[in-house]
């Protein structure tokens, strides 16, 4: 939904889109010198190690993702996404509905009126109606919220996640997925995407050819993608809403520290000039 000259237009568009040594000691000086090889190879050691537990969360390729915070008309689509489908599940704990509004330049009517579908104020957080009981006994454990889930893993893991949904009839909502294997959630957006069936040629180890049965969506494929770009896209802003600022003014409070070296550096030297005299 955008909202744009007085008026709210349903699946508005902007652009094509497509959719991470050993070292030593030595004592000397009245203190302990480290290394830098030492340093330099723990700073290494520790990237490698966090690549590695990113890289063993799922052997699926990964299909890129890149987040627009700029495009409005794409958050305020992955909103409507958002509210239509995952929110009878997923609260937006950390969220309200005012200032996602605002900050997506909806009018806080317009919002309540097409965005909200209970009796909540355009001032309440974004919580979910389900009883966490009774999500409990459904689905073995409550739905976990989600204002964070593109931070705890990442925006490509999420819009993979989301697409690589496939029948299988051993799971008990009769579907698995790709990125989340043996996965405990129905596939919600399938009347969208259509179904999606895993195909593999026999005696073929790995398998990630995922195939979508003619007719059974109600978008094609790229549509499909564009409306999870969309989802995603605004769970990332979720994630972290003020995330364009703060990458605007660490510009500036970079340049001004810059300057400020500069003029320390050049006062440090007039004193030494003083103390040397």
């Amino acid at each position: 939904m955008v909202y744009a000259g007085g008026a709210v237009q349903t699946g508005a568009r902007a652009g094509d889109r497509r959719p991470r040594c050993q070292g030593e000691t030595q004592r000397g000086g009245g203190g302990i010198i480290v290394k830098a090889r030492t340093l330099g190879s723990a700073v290494l050691a520790f990237f490698l190690s966090v690549g590695g537990v990113w890289a063993a969360e799922s052997n699926w390729p990964m299909q890129p993702m890149d987040p627009e915070l700029e495009n409005l008309p794409s958050l305020q689509n992955g909103f409507k996404l958002y509210v239509n489908y995952c929110i009878g599940c997923h609260s937006l704990q950390y969220q309200r509905y005012q200032r996602t509004a605002d900050d997506l330049g909806i009018p806080h009517e317009v919002a309540l009126e097409n965005l909200v579908f209970t009796d909540q104020k355009i001032g309440d957080l974004m919580t979910s109606a389900m009883d966490p009981e009774k999500a409990k006994q459904w689905f073995g454990a409550p739905p976990p919220d989600l204002t964070m889930v593109t931070r705890v893993r990442s925006p490509e893991w999420l819009f993979n996640y989301l697409k690589t949904f496939y029948l299988d009839d051993t799971r008990p909502f009769g579907v698995n997925n790709g990125v989340f294997a043996n996965v405990g959630m129905p596939n919600v957006l399938m009347h969208l995407q259509g179904v999606q069936e895993l195909q593999c040629d026999a005696g073929e180890e790995t398998c990630t050819n995922l195939v979508v049965r003619a007719g059974t969506g109600s978008l094609s494929e790229e549509e499909f993608d564009t409306a999870l770009f969309d989802l995603t896209n605004f769970l990332h802003y979720v994630a972290e809403p003020d995330r364009l600022t703060r990458q605007r003014l660490g510009v500036w409070v970079l340049l001004f520290l810059a300057v400020l070296f500069v003029v320390t550096n050049l006062l440090a030297r007039e004193y030494q000039k003083e103390v040397k005299h």
